[in-house]
């Protein structure tokens, strides 16, 4: 059946982006994923469908309301009981590929996606089991944090990727950048490929890209040194 997300989402079209492109889209057609969603507004009882309201001691902008979205988490979870309620907010902790590769050991998740200034507190205290963040910046709302969150776990599962062996030479698996890659032709714009990768000398190739890996790591993202340990 394949891993199952269900996403709370004011805005479903938008995930579109997932099941129409690329990999996520062929792994959507062979069924190694499901996406289900459930939009806050359908569980309002008033007539304007209100999902938002002024935050209490003032301020700029809306906050979410707490029983709309409780609502939809919980129908989520009646039809996926197992599964973790995860919301996309700048306060999570941070995603990792190390983080990614655990969620998808998992059978499904529900994904919060939040809009305006956030959602009421009491919520995420209520029906909230974890919280991620995909970096120190601000969004318009949880959804493109929700749909990296679905996008690096597919390629993470047996089959979406053409190649097995592409997901092992990600960047940041095994905390460590992906080294440079060419392809044709040999001679671009006066740049040549690196001899070492003409040679058809896999041991010499294998070793290259290792050293240039570390080395761009190094010079790059030397954080990810410290993380390893």
């Amino acid at each position: 059946m394949g891993i199952r997300f269900d996403i709370i989402t004011l805005f479903p079209e938008a995930f579109a982006a997932i099941t129409q492109c690329g990999v996520t889209r062929r792994a959507h057609e062979h069924g190694l994923y499901t996406l289900n969603f459930w939009n806050p507004r359908d569980f309002t009882d008033d007539p304007h469908r209100t999902v938002d309201d002024r935050p209490y001691g003032g301020g700029p902008g809306m906050v979410m309301k707490a029983e709309p979205l409780a609502r939809a988490v919980e129908a989520a979870k009646a039809e996926q009981p197992q599964a973790s309620v995860v919301c996309l907010t700048p306060q999570g902790e941070k995603l990792t590929q190390r983080r990614v590769v655990d969620l998808s050991k998992r059978e499904g998740l529900i994904l919060l996606s939040g809009r305006y200034e956030g959602v009421d507190e009491r919520l995420l205290e209520a029906v909230v089991d974890e919280e991620l963040s995909i970096g120190d910046y601000i969004l318009s709302g949880g959804e493109l944090p929700a749909m990296v969150v679905i996008d690096s776990m597919i390629r993470q599962l047996p089959g979406a990727l053409g190649n097995e062996d592409s997901a092992q030479q990600d960047s940041f698996t095994n905390n460590i950048l992906d080294c440079p890659h060419y392809t044709r032709p040999e001679v671009w714009r006066g740049k040549r490929v690196p001899e070492v990768l003409l040679s058809g000398d896999h041991q010499a190739i294998a070793k290259w890209r290792e050293k240039e890996a570390e080395d761009r790591t190094a010079n790059r993202r030397p954080d990810l040194f410290k993380s390893e340990s």
